[in-house]
């Protein structure tokens, strides 16, 4: 490596530039062929080429055995992955259903799927997007002009992205709270209990358009949720103002984690792409991949060099509560624009086009991710006061910048001083050690790689076990991988992705495991099981069915004993109870034309003994869990005879629990 890819640049960020390498101008080479002649031409994507050797020898092969350790060690790390019958999990995994709008829930290391949770998508098997209180969740924190916008469209989003899947903190570490995600198809953010491992909670944010990267504020807790803005747009998009981009603007959301409200907005300089923050609850921080603020693909890859922004917390929080902010879309926003030379932000000159940015668990070094760079950019957070008190430049925060290899995308750590980092272009994971890095920055003559791995292929998200947190435990590292081409049976043109689950307890990393998902999962977090605790059955007196409670309470009724049907005008409201294996009503009669609105309350106490409630031809299922309530409104336009049944087994006499609904013509 030459000395001059180990200069820091000095100066402002508007005149800095960056030194150039062979393998820099070969990746911007790489994009302006994808602009002109297209993918398939540049071979980038094609995932079986050569990935090329590193500098200090080939790397290891996905699935061979690494030279040093050999067959033993490769033998006790596959023998990890195998749970035996009746024996559990070491770790939950949270992974992101991208655009089947849920979260999977898998058992790791095994890899087993063990729940999919329902988000921003509808869910047959569950009633969720047509149950009362899904409804009231996916509706209640949507912005009026999204009201508006559905009320032809069946009132809710039928389609959502979800990415990003993160638990909540506490001092630094994961406190099995909730986790959150966010849809970047439709700018929404969600939560999930972790007790019920159900969502209670999406809000859409104003202002913003879309939302890619998502994390949490670690200390002293979550807290904020900061939610990056990918897109900019005339606020307010109303279509008075289309063709003058320059009038666009990209907005930073931090929303407050226990209420889902919106705290504050930023308006940025520049797309916002990944985001991060510290462990000292002071600063949080974002990549950008287009400061030139353009709307082609061209415009947004024309400079040699973008930026992350740095946001100052008790600046930003301070303003708001001495009244400084504008209030846009019902929510407090302050400018941070570059321009404004503003005290909440400040821009550092990063390579072009960075993607992820992540804190490692010492609490000290962050890294950004260069993906159109063969370089990451590694910042010392301690820096960050003197930069905003205008005592040092901006990239005096640098204290690294190894070349790691071909599109750098996302970092993970292990606790002890290592990090990994994803290859887009290789198909590798890298491991490479943070200090060495930084001595090789200051001039000694060493080098920070220690291994490079093959995955299959063009990886994304990596992530290691507890690594997002101080108490990263060094055990594994998930690949989330793009592609899978030849690694599992053909299933047709559309193929499933693959989640390379990969050893990273010993001195070299050995691949494991194979995982085909659908999808694009995107991202996951991995998760002790010391740190979640769901319940088996529901609290009878959980807020989820509070609006049941109401209305039974209005009608006379007891939801735990209810087993009567009330006519209000039009309006039906059947009420019954399920104990396996009847339900408290074996029939109900109603009229075509009435808004029939059906409550059942599960009364089973036994673990694992969910009911469920679906009417043939009707179109109508929803799920009721042990102790749990659960309602659904439909119109009975349909007269006939028309059968209810339990389409959850629960008994021997499971196929005898059914009933019938009665509509009169």
């Amino acid at each position: 490596m030459s000395d001059d890819r180990r200069k820091s640049m000095t100066g402002s960020p508007d005149g800095a530039t960056l030194p150039d390498s062979g393998r820099r101008s070969v990746l911007t080479g790489g994009v302006m062929a994808l602009t002109a002649g297209g993918i398939a031409a540049t071979g980038l994507l094609s995932g079986c080429g050569d990935k090329g050797a590193p500098a200090d020898g080939a790397a290891t092969p996905a699935g061979a055995t690494p030279a040093a350790g050999g067959s033993t060690d490769a033998d006790a790390a596959l023998a990890k992955t195998h749970i035996a019958p009746g024996e559990l999990d070491e770790y939950y995994g949270f992974l992101s259903g991208g655009q089947s709008g849920e979260l999977r829930i898998v058992g790791m290391p095994s890899m087993r799927v063990l729940m999919r949770v329902p988000v921003f998508n509808r869910c047959s098997a569950t009633g969720w997007g047509q149950t009362n209180e899904s409804l009231k969740i996916l509706t209640e924190g949507l912005t009026p002009e999204t009201r508006r916008f559905l009320e032809s469209r069946g009132g809710t989003y039928i389609n959502g992205d979800l990415h990003h899947p993160h638990m909540s903190f506490t001092d630094g570490a994961h406190d099995g709270r909730y986790v959150y995600v966010n849809d970047k198809a439709n700018t929404r953010v969600a939560r999930i209990r972790c007790d019920v491992m159900k969502c209670d909670k999406i809000i859409e944010l104003p202002n913003q358009h879309t939302v890619h990267g998502l994390r949490l504020q670690k200390f002293p807790k979550t807290g904020y949720v900061f939610c990056n803005g990918e897109d900019s747009v005339p606020v307010p998009n109303n279509g008075a103002n289309l063709d003058d981009p320059s009038q666009y603007q990209c907005i930073f959301t931090a929303v407050d984690g226990e209420t889902m409200k919106v705290a504050w907005q930023i308006i940025v300089s520049g797309n916002l792409d990944n985001v991060d923050c510290d462990y000292q609850g002071l600063y949080a921080f974002s990549t950008c991949y287009n400061s030139e603020e353009g709307v082609t693909l061209a415009e947004s890859t024309a400079a040699e060099q973008d930026w992350i922004t740095i946001f100052d917390l008790k600046a930003i929080e301070a303003a708001v509560a001495e009244g400084k902010a504008q209030t846009i879309g019902g929510v407090p926003v302050l400018d941070g624009r570059k321009e404004a030379q503003s005290p909440y932000t400040r821009y550092v000159p990063v390579p072009n086009s960075p993607h992820g940015i992540n804190t490692a668990p010492d609490g000290i070094h962050v890294v950004v991710n260069g993906k159109l760079s063969p370089t990451v950019t590694v910042f010392d957070v301690r820096k960050f006061p003197d930069l905003f008190a205008g005592k040092i430049q901006p990239r005096d925060t640098v204290v690294a910048e190894p070349e790691l290899g071909l599109g750098p995308l996302h970092t993970a750590f292990d606790g002890r001083g290592n990090a990994y980092t994803t290859l887009f272009i290789d198909s590798q994971v890298v491991k490479w050690d943070i200090a060495k890095a930084v001595a090789l920055f200051n001039g000694e003559q060493v080098d920070p790689i220690v291994q490079k791995l093959d995955v299959h292929y063009q990886p994304g998200h990596n992530h290691t076990s507890m690594g997002e947190s101080k108490e990263a435990d060094g055990k594994w590292l998930m690949s989330l991988n793009k592609f899978s081409k030849d690694r599992f049976l053909n299933v047709g043109p559309l193929k499933p992705e693959n989640d390379q689950l990969i050893d990273i307890s010993g001195d070299e990393m050995i691949l494991v495991h194979d995982g085909p998902s659908f999808a694009e999962p995107h991202d996951i977090e991995i998760i002790h099981r010391s740190k979640v605790n769901p319940v088996n059955v529901w609290d009878r007196a959980d807020p989820m069915w509070e609006d049941a409670r109401k209305q039974a309470e209005a009608d006379g009724v007891n939801l735990d004993s209810a087993s009567q049907v009330v006519r209000d005008g039009n309006k039906v409201r059947v009420y019954m109870t399920s104990v396996a294996p009847t339900f408290s009503l074996t029939d109900f009669k109603v009229k075509r034309g009435d808004e029939v609105t059906v409550y059942v309350t599960n009364k089973d106490t036994v673990e694992d003994l969910t009911h469920g409630f679906t009417i043939v031809n009707y179109g109508v299922a929803m799920e009721i869990g042990p102790q749990a309530t659960a309602s659904v409104t439909f119109v009975a336009d349909r007269p006939g005879v028309y059968w209810y049944y339990c389409q959850w087994f629960c008994h021997a006499l499971h196929m005898e629990m059914k009933g019938r609904m009665l509509v009169e013509a």
